[in-house]
This record gives structure tokens, C-alpha cells and sequence, in this order.
């Protein structure tokens, strides 16, 4: 039966009636659903995950912030990222790069490593904040030791054109490396470049 309702989904999805949801995922809902009306915030967080990727529910930004704002003030560092993202990103709100940082941050202080990159990102560009590359060095850090690849492919960036720490070929194409043995392509290819250029 399982079987045939997801042939079911598949066709309506070829005939463009893409609204259609796995049986598991409709389940999942409404058990996350549950928890989050009884205020879990991890539960709240999921629950808006489901709602701004259509997941076992039809697609709604309004709904994911809903619900990422009611995690996010129970001090949930995932979802003060998903926040961050919907304001820098115009996820079911005007976009406010103020806001975008001011949860970002949050998550960031926490120790959220995408949250620390994605703060770096609004410093290094004065997106919502003063432009300070020293600050988006600080946060690139923070995250880069944690593993996080594009942070590491940021640092290599920041060595590289000497933004907020004196340029350095040599570190640039470390960082590179640690950014290509995190998975992260960009990172292989500058790591090559600066290889061939003999440093």
C-alpha cells in the first residue's frame, strides 16, 4: 500500500499537482505539531522546518516563522538561525539584515556554526551592522574550528586579499585545504591555484 501511494504522489507530482506529501511525513507533522503546541522548541523549530520546505504540509513562510520565532525566543539556537536566515533571505518577511544579525548573533554566541559564518558574512559585508573585517575574521574563526567548511573557505578568503589580518599566501591555502577536507569544492580549487603558484 505504502508503495502505492507513492506512485500515487509521483504521478500527481508529473502532472504538475505538486502539492502531494508522503503518508510519512503527514504523520510526522502532526506528532511535531503536537509537541510544539505544548511548546517544545526543538518540536517548534521542526514544525518549521516542515512549513518552509512543504514537508507533510503545504509550503508556507509565514507559518515557518511562526514557529522559528516561538523556538528562537525560548532561546533555541537553531531556530534563532532559521530566523536570522528568514529576515537576511526574505523568507516570509521583509527583509531586515538588522534583524537577520541580531539572530544571528544569538545563535552565534551559542556556539552555532553556521550562525557564527553567516555573522562573519554580515560583517565582512556591513549587511544590518558596521562593515568590520576584523569582527567577520573573529566569527569565521569561531566557526572554522569547529569544522565548518565555509567558514574555513572563508578564512583562506580573508588571508588571501588581506581583509582584517595581514596577508598571508601561506595560511590562505591552509585554510583552503581544511575548507577541501571538509568537502567544500571552492576550497580544492583555490587550494590547487595557490599550489601551482608555488606556496
Amino acid at each position: 500500500m505504502k508503495h502505492l501511494t507513492k506512485l500515487l504522489a509521483a504521478a500527481l507530482l508529473a502532472l504538475g499537482l505538486n502539492q502531494a506529501v508522503w503518508a510519512d511525513d503527514v504523520s510526522d507533522f502532526r506528532e511535531t505539531l503536537q509537541l510544539a503546541e505544548q511548546g517544545d522548541a526543538k518540536a517548534q523549530n521542526n514544525l518549521g522546518a516542515m512549513y518552509a520546505n512543504g514537508q507533510g504540509v503545504r509550503q508556507d513562510y509565514a507559518e515557518a516563522f511562526r514557529w522559528f520565532r516561538q523556538a528562537a525566543e525560548q532561546g533555541y539556537a537553531k531556530a534563532q538561525f532559521n530566523l536570522g536566515l528568514m529576515y537576511d533571505s526574505r523568507y516570509g518577511v521583509r527583509q531586515d539584515y538588522a534583524e537577520a544579525a541580531r539572530w544571528y548573533r544569538k545563535a552565534a554566541e551559542q556556539g552555532d556554526a553556521a550562525a557564527q559564518t553567516n555573522l562573519g558574512v554580515m560583517y565582512g559585508n556591513g549587511y544590518g551592522v558596521h562593515q568590520d573585517y576584523a569582527e567577520a575574521f573573529r566569527w569565521y574563526r569561531k566557526a572554522a574550528e569547529q569544522g565548518y567548511a565555509k567558514a574555513q573557505f572563508n578564512l583562506g578568503v580573508m588571508y588571501y586579499n588581506g581583509y582584517g589580518v595581514r596577508r598571508n599566501f601561506h595560511l590562505s591555502k591552509e585554510w583552503f585545504g581544511k575548507a577541501c577536507d571538509s568537502g567544500w569544492q571552492k576550497g580544492c580549487d583555490q587550494y590547487r591555484y595557490l599550489n601551482q603558484a608555488g606556496y
